[in-house]
């Protein structure tokens, strides 16, 4: 056991995937510019984290032991790239439906923690493959005018499995070592072949990513979010991969198929939850900083709308804060965060999300997308100009201002703001799928027995 080092991270990646961008396969990741960022950021991370020796181990592999050590890896979580934390997120909800599996299939619930031993061991970075192509979205698996609509078993040898399909909005697949395939839904008797989890290599044999990406390709200065962080996004093939039975989590057994979905669900709400509560207050600072740059900190509805803003970050927050307050544990001594708080915080964020948008949209004006380019304000003849009328109340000059509205363009309303706004409801499943936990979770004969109490039906 070793931990790997950024330049060890970057050589790792030498290893015949399949990678495809802008219509062409890239064979060298390292000289492609839609991975440029992404590579830095998990390579620093690696250097970050690096320690030498046999027993060290990344803190992304702590498994929470109590309430405290959550909320310990939760604050640590907003500080790591995106692989970092789909790697902890991923082998948790693993963990998580290993515990769940365990009573009816110990065989299953070994090979993930073999599995998680393995990744931990080699310093490995994951990805949840989750999202099926779907096809008609009216028909089940089973119903599909093409099967491979939905991830599926195609063969069955007596050491592993043959499957095939397409898992898509996978972020950062191709800057990764491992997919971890899960049944998209709950599949049902007769879908047998669909109710698939595994865990396949990036460069096995018959995995292909195609990948888009929402970074600029230049002017950095004027994209000071997305040009220091971006990821690819991989829309992966799997044509015909071969899976041997260690690997195997799931083959056939319908009724744990939904477990993997709801597991991995838990915890990138969790994770999803936490990166709202950040971006509330990123939302809040940045609508004050506007206001008091345009001189308009003290108009009513700009104060009201800080405010109600300073509400939903607040709230995002407890909500997080009551998901690890009442974290449960299992029978392993693992600790999972409240069904019903992660769910419930996460649904009111995303949903409410839009809504902080436009308020800061609204209280910062035009200006937040037709700002001159930071190129024109450094220009020796139009920059003098620019910099005189740009400027706003006396916080900050006119290139100050200039910048500000450059941030927030770029973080909330440029291709990496129309990314964050997607993302923020389909993390994790869309909302309807929160809801729905949320309402499972609930404790309805509780709230019922108080209704019953108040209307004098009570026979207590």
């Amino acid at each position: 056991m070793a931990m790997m080092t950024g330049g060890e991270y970057l050589a790792s990646l030498n290893d015949g995937r399949r990678i495809f961008a802008d219509g062409e396969e890239v064979k060298d990741l390292a000289t492609h510019p839609q991975f440029a960022t992404a590579l830095d950021l998990v390579a620093g991370g690696y250097e970050r984290h690096h320690r030498p020796g046999a027993d060290a181990q990344g803190p992304y592999f702590m498994i929470p032991r109590s309430r405290e050590e959550l909320k310990d890896l939760l604050e640590l979580l907003l500080g790591w790239d995106m692989v970092t934390v789909t790697t902890s997120q991923g082998l948790l909800a693993l963990l998580t439906a290993a515990a769940r599996i365990r009573p009816k299939s110990e065989e299953y619930a070994r090979r993930i923690e073999a599995y998680f031993e393995y990744c931990r061991d080699n310093d490995l970075r994951c990805v949840q493959a989750i999202t099926d192509a779907k096809g008609d979205r009216m028909r089940p698996p089973s119903g599909q005018g093409d099967p491979d609509s939905y991830t599926r078993i195609v063969e069955r040898r007596p050491d592993g499995i043959v499957v095939r399909g397409a898992k898509l909005h996978i972020s950062s697949a191709a800057v990764s070592h491992e997919l971890v395939v899960m049944p998209t839904k709950k599949m049902k008797p007769g879908e047998e072949d669909w109710a698939v989890a595994c865990a396949i290599p990036v460069n096995a044999p018959g995995v292909k990513i195609v990948n888009t990406n929402y970074a600029p390709r230049d002017r950095a200065a004027d994209f000071p979010v997305s040009s220091r962080h971006n990821m690819p996004e991989g829309f992966v093939i799997l044509d015909d991969v071969f899976v041997p039975n260690e690997r195997v989590f799931l083959a056939g057994e319908t009724e744990h198929s939904a477990t993997f979905a709801h597991s991995l669900g838990l915890w990138e709400r969790l994770g999803g939850t936490a990166h709202l509560a950040e971006y509330g207050d990123t939302l809040v600072g940045l609508a004050q900083l506007v206001a008091e740059a345009n001189g308009t900190e003290r108009v009513s509805h700009i104060r009201e709308k800080i405010a109600e803003m300073v509400i939903y970050a607040t709230l995002v927050r407890a909500g997080l804060e009551a998901a690890i307050a009442n974290a449960e544990a299992s029978p392993e001594g693992w600790y999972f965060p409240s069904e019903l708080f992660t769910n419930a915080a996460k649904h009111y964020g995303a949903a409410e999300f839009s809504l902080m948008i436009r308020h800061l949209h609204d209280i910062g004006g035009g200006s937040i997308v037709t700002a001159p380019s930071i190129a024109d304000v450094e220009h020796d003849e139009v920059g003098p100009f620019i910099k005189k009328y740009m400027a706003g109340k006396e916080v900050g000059d006119g290139e100050y201002r200039t910048r500000l509205f450059h941030a927030i363009r770029d973080f909330t309303a440029d291709a990496y703001g129309g990314w964050q706004l997607v993302t923020m409801i389909q993390s994790g499943g869309g909302l309807y799928a929160q809801r729905l936990v949320a309402r499972k979770h609930y404790p309805m004969d509780d709230a019922k027995a108080l209704a019953l109490k108040l209307a004098g039906l009570s026979k207590d």
